[in-house]
């Protein structure tokens, strides 16, 4: 690791001062004289905030052994510990020689995954990160800092050592408003329309959709909530610098300009598959609940889910074709806990303030729907053809005739039936067609 050196004030030396044995010593001058110097160990830094940039390259996300040393040391602890030169380290090994985990200086924590953790941290530069991430107009959040949000302490020892940013808008008050929007790559036309219309949805009714930026599904919720006028964040897999992937470079900078862009890896850093789920988690987190669309049984977006429902987040899901193998996912996720929804105020409804119900759901209502239940008992005794006199539509409803009179009378006022000589028939008119969306309201 790369520390700039404090600046210590220049000891003048003059000829005539000799230099006595009881002068003490520098600490880069050898005990013993002649021979090279030892090379020194880099220096731990003491700014919690520096330390922790450096442990984004040093451990991996989401790794519980790393986020357990650092609730017990600190991250500037933990980092000392690290960068320790090798002779004032504990011996790794018992005396019988037995090198299991638990006996080095990190109980519990194998040795290979130390040693990783050393190299990584002796070649980190996180002044440089971070004038990179500035240099972008970014910033390094670290827990503690005001625009943290705070349910991400839910995610215990997996907690992210801290969160590169870029965006103008502020992380922890937008993150209170989120709905996770996520599904499938290679998802159908049905699955990016839905995805589209929920996260414009969402964006209008003041929703921040939250998502990872990948093909399919994500990259529909990111331009409908775009589209809107809205807000969203993209959590990334690899450095907020890096566009990931390449086709998305636009729609990631408009993100940025418009949004947030989040991540847990250092600028530069590239994604890799085991990235792409620890990022998930952070999704998960960050919001009040997470959506489904489209999603195979092997689908990385069903770990989002799960681990919303971890958390005791809502988990909810859109469904499709039975047919289609790329809603089979979200099936199974319906059997389960999660709650299926179809459009932004049924997700609203879940994840929003008391009170904050959606519209119930019905047919059409018919002007038939509306009669007494005497009266459209007559009327279903009136054939569909031709006229028919009033004794034999009275016989086939059970009625008394007169009665029946006076409820044909009553239907004729209402436009249901037509007197045609002696007899009765339905008036030709076609009942008008309901203009409810989706059944009706």
């Amino acid at each position: 690791m790369t520390f700039a050196a404090p600046d210590t004030p220049d000891v003048p030396t003059t000829p005539d001062v000799p230099t006595t044995p009881d002068a003490p010593s520098t600490p880069d001058v050898p005990a013993t004289s002649g021979g090279p110097v030892a090379p020194t160990a880099p220096a731990a830094p003491t700014d919690e905030r520096l330390a922790r940039a450096a442990l984004t390259r040093t451990v991996e996300p989401g790794d519980e052994h790393a986020g357990r040393w650092i609730r017990r040391y600190g991250a500037t602890g933990f980092l000392e510990r690290l960068l320790r030169p090798e002779e004032t380290r504990p011996d790794d090994t018992r005396p019988d020689g037995d090198t299991r985990p638990g006996e080095g200086p990190f109980p519990g924590t194998g040795r290979k995954r130390v040693a990783s953790w050393r190299l990584r941290a002796a070649a980190a530069e996180p002044a440089r990160d971070l004038d990179a991430v500035h240099a972008l107009g970014g910033r390094f959040l670290v827990p503690g800092d005001t625009e943290w949000p705070r349910q991400l302490d839910d995610l215990g020892d997996a907690r992210p050592v801290g969160l590169w940013l870029r965006g103008p808008a502020d992380l922890r008050t937008w993150a209170l408003r989120s709905v996770a929007l996520v599904g499938a790559r290679a998802c159908t036309p049905y699955g990016a329309h839905v995805a589209t219309d929920l996260a414009t949805s969402l964006a209008r009714k003041g929703w921040v959709v939250v998502s990872g930026a990948a093909y399919g599904i994500d990259a529909a919720a990111h331009r409908g909530a775009l589209a809107a006028d809205g807000a969203t964040i993209a959590v990334l897999a690899c450095g907020v610098d890096v566009s990931y992937p390449r086709g998305h470079d636009r729609l990631i900078r408009r993100v940025a300009e418009q949004g947030l862009v989040a991540g847990e890896l250092p600028p530069g850093s590239h994604p890799t598959p085991s990235r792409f789920i620890l990022r998930n988690r952070v999704i998960a987190a960050l919001t009040r609940g997470t959506v489904v669309v489209e999603a195979q049984h092997r689908s990385g977006s069903l770990s989002t889910a799960r681990a919303a429902t971890r958390l005791g987040r809502h988990t909810m899901g859109v469904p499709g074709p039975v047919t289609s193998a790329l809603s089979a996912g979200v099936h199974e996720l319906l059997r389960g806990d999660a709650t299926l929804v179809t459009d932004a105020e049924e997700i609203v409804e879940l994840v929003g303030d008391m009170g904050q119900l959606a519209p119930t759901r019905r047919g059409p209502v018919l002007p038939r729907d509306l009669l007494a239940p005497a009266t459209a008992h007559v009327l279903e005794a009136v054939p569909a053809h031709g006229p028919t006199p009033t004794t034999a539509i009275a016989r086939r409803a059970g009625t008394h005739p007169d009665e029946t009179l006076a409820k044909l009378y009553e239907l004729h006022s209402l436009g249901f039936v037509e007197r045609y000589g002696a007899g009765w028939q339905l008036t030709n008119t076609a009942t008008p067609a309901s203009n409810a969306r989706r059944g009706g309201t």
